[in-house]
């Protein structure tokens, strides 16, 4: 036997606290929560941001620049690699297909087609936006690329 095979085995498993069971216990009486106050009693949760009277850290720090967050437009994507496998040669590829394929879950966003992937079928690809690669593969192969 190894030491370290010991010492592994000694603190893997903490007793758990047994909280309010008399003061013999070292957490009786109030068990463990203080006195008085909202964190004695049931039901009351930290919220993070409260700093007691102080000013609060989000408000004593600068606010500078500007987030685009809120205005960003956010896409669905597609690559030509699974357009590959989902459809067939001659098909015309629109948003309510993809759904129907199962390459994107609704119609909320608009679709973007990246190049990941060969294409080696005729299609007529319809999206929002289409990265230069994966317009260049569906061209190659035939297909015509449309932008809505």
């Amino acid at each position: 036997m190894n030491i370290a095979e010991i010492t592994k085995l000694a603190g893997a498993h903490r007793r758990r606290k047994r909280i309010g069971r008399g003061q013999g216990s070292g957490n009786g009486k109030t068990a463990g929560r203080g006195h008085k106050g909202g964190g004695s009693r049931a039901g009351w949760k930290r919220r993070g941001f409260a700093e007691g009277g102080q000013m609060p850290l989000f408000r004593r720090l600068p606010k500078r620049g500007f987030s685009n967050v809120q205005f960003e437009t956010r896409y669905h994507i597609v690559n030509v690699g699974a357009l590959e496998e989902r459809f067939d040669a001659g098909t015309r590829v629109t948003g309510q297909a993809m759904v129907e394929a199962g390459l994107i879950r609704d119609l909320s966003r608009g679709v973007k087609i990246l190049g990941d992937g060969s294409l080696s079928k005729k299609l007529t690809v319809e999206a929002a936006r289409f990265s230069k690669q994966a317009a260049e593969k569906i061209q190659a192969a035939g297909g015509e690329v449309k932008v809505i």
